[in-house]
């Protein structure tokens, strides 16, 4: 079958969010024929190129979710904003035209400024079939045919239009206290913002030789990589399948003060958002969320439980299998942590246990693995962790002449200490995760697949990963995560049994073969449920017959669904889509004639 695979800021860019998990789901599923739908987030993501593309992925369309101004924009002042924005306002409109986009464009701004001031709410309101939920989506669709038609809606969504429907919305009664505080400048924000997301909706797309020629839209998020897949239900009938490892909501939560938006735009971008998600989910066939953790998030936002299937990200584990089957249980009295270094990893709490840790056992040691997050918040606060640490653990000597040592090491991987990310691993006893925010815990999965007892914190789907193979203690508590490090340094065989049981749930659950098979099925059930019935499609590029095209329905005499009698049967017209062996004169129409056959 033909896969329509959508992407946001992901797969095929060398630099894209999980593109190693598209990579291996197009490779893993040679059968299939993938159209890759790729939109991108930056030009500096265009610059990096695309991953090496296997003969499977026989088209790719771009399109960028950024232009050259979107960073003039936001860096502008407040009056060369405005000026920027009310360029050309309303140029590609008529008077009718401009009637309608203002209609849905109303409709769609009371229903964000009218929800609450979070976005989760906005969406179970939404995915519970309310009014509000029926505005947007009309609203949201409405547009879409617009675009359609007039080949886009760019120069609309930046027009004055737009500033005085959104002010408006804003400053209506029944709108949330957040919205209501906004400002103009504000509202210039979130209109360009509004215009970005929705940009898929001036795409070229949308016919029959682009997504109304695939059997499926597979969504590898939500957000504005879901819209393609929308808009072709809406006007193709393509079966939705959306899969999120994370939520765009729960990004939008943990905004931190930095960000460059405002408290009323952020409150806008998530009612948005979540009224977008409902109707995501609303339409998609079936959800695969990439663990129990995004699950409930999905939940809240509306999605329905019966649609929700928990897929795993496959990993590879071949590259950590002489680890995991080695008799070597690693340095006996060595902690390892790997992992990016950020605040959200919260080190400053590892360190503080550590010392607690060395009181307990002055051999212990704790090895750090990992690279500072890019830009210089991750310098500085990696610079703060080593400064903490040289102030808790001195240099410490074993003799009036030996050189000091810290029993704290930051490294990175690749050097000739630890070449690869296996031997890190290798290098402890136990693995510890101190993390404060978690999604899917990838280093911890990895840990397993070595064999190692590991000791982390509870958050995301971490206790849903571990599931008793492991010990599991509050965030932000160095004493009980020092506790827990204690109790299996001091228990080597604890540690082993531990370390064998978190191997094997690893190689049950999340291997790439898991992955693919899991996706294999989830897509001959969808395109089981929903046949293709475009008679271009019949055949593919060689003139063979493409699977799946053609129901078997079609090679019914008459209507199927009717109610056939031996006279109906006889209408022969439609043996010309019968087999060759119905259409000889002993064949099906003969013995239907006569009524009276063996059946």
């Amino acid at each position: 079958m033909r896969i329509g695979l959508l992407t946001d800021g992901g797969y095929p860019y060398a630099t894209g969010e999980s593109r190693l998990w598209c990579d291996r789901l197009v490779r893993g599923l040679p059968q299939h024929e993938f159209d890759l739908y790729a939109l991108s987030r930056s030009a500096h993501q265009e610059e990096q190129g695309w991953v090496r593309l296997p003969p499977q992925v026989s088209r790719v369309r771009t399109a960028p979710l950024w232009t050259s101004d979107d960073d003039a924009l936001r860096g502008s002042s407040h009056k060369g904003l405005l000026a920027r924005v009310l360029t050309g306002a309303g140029r590609s409109f008529g008077r009718r035209e401009l009637r309608r986009f203002t209609a849905h464009l109303t409709a769609l701004a009371t229903t964000v400024c009218a929800a609450d001031d979070s976005g989760t709410g906005a969406a179970a309101d939404a995915g519970a079939g309310s009014a509000a939920g029926t505005r947007f989506t009309e609203a949201l669709y409405g547009l879409a045919e617009l675009a359609r038609e007039r080949g886009g809606l760019h120069t609309a969504l930046r027009s004055e239009t737009t500033m005085r429907v959104l002010e408006s919305a804003c400053r209506a009664r029944g709108t949330g206290r957040t919205v209501q505080t906004a400002t103009v400048p504000d509202l210039l924000t979130f209109a360009a913002e509004l215009e970005r997301v929705l940009r898929p909706l001036s795409l070229d797309w949308y016919d029959g030789e682009s997504l109304g020629s695939v059997d499926l839209c597979h969504a590898a998020s939500g957000g504005a990589a879901a819209l393609p897949g929308l808009l072709a239900k809406r006007f193709f009938g393509v079966p939705l399948l959306v899969t999120e490892h994370g939520v765009h909501l729960r990004a939008h939560y943990l905004a931190t003060p930095g960000e460059p938006f405002t408290a009323p735009v952020r409150a806008l971008l998530a009612n948005f958002h979540g009224q977008l998600a409902a109707e995501v989910y609303r339409q998609a066939a079936i959800i695969t969320p990439g663990n129990t953790h995004v699950r409930r998030w999905q939940e809240r936002c509306g999605a329905d439980r019966a649609r929700l299937r928990t897929v795993y990200p496959g990993m590879a584990a071949d590259r950590f299998r002489g680890v995991g089957e080695s008799d070597d249980n690693g340095g006996p009295d060595t902690l390892v942590w790997v992992g990016r270094i950020e605040p959200a990893k919260d080190l400053i709490a590892l360190l503080h246990a550590f010392a607690e840790v060395r009181r307990a056992e002055p051999d212990a040691r704790l090895r750090i693995f990992g690279a500072p997050a890019q830009g210089a918040e991750g310098d500085a606060y990696l610079a703060s962790c080593r400064a903490l640490a040289a102030q808790l653990f001195p240099d410490e000597a074993t003799g009036a002449h030996a050189v000091g040592d810290n029993p704290v090491s930051f490294e990175e991987i690749g050097g000739p200490d630890v070449p690869d990310l296996a031997e890190a691993y290798a290098a402890g006893g136990v693995i510890v995760l101190s993390s404060v925010v978690e999604g899917f815990p990838i280093s911890l999965v990895e840990a397993m697949f070595c064999g190692r007892a590991t000791v982390s914190t509870d958050v995301g789907a971490v206790v849903e990963v571990i599931g008793g193979t492991g010990l599991v203690v509050p965030p932000r508590n160095p004493r009980a995560l020092a506790d827990a490090c204690i109790a299996l340094l001091r228990d080597p065989e604890r540690r082993a049994r531990l370390g064998a049981a978190a191997r094997a749930r690893a190689l049950e659950l999340f291997t790439v073969e898991q992955n693919l098979a899991a996706f294999r099925g989830i897509y001959l059930e969808l395109i089981s449920r929903s046949p293709a019935w475009r008679e271009a499609d019949a055949v593919d590029a060689y003139g063979g017959p493409r699977p799946f095209a053609t129901p078997p329905e079609a090679h019914v005499l008459g209507h199927w669904t009717a109610t056939q009698t031996p006279s109906t049967v006889t209408a022969c017209p439609g043996a010309a889509r019968l087999p060759s062996w119905a259409t000889e004169p002993e064949g099906v129409c003969a013995a239907a004639g006569a009524g009276d056959g063996d059946g």
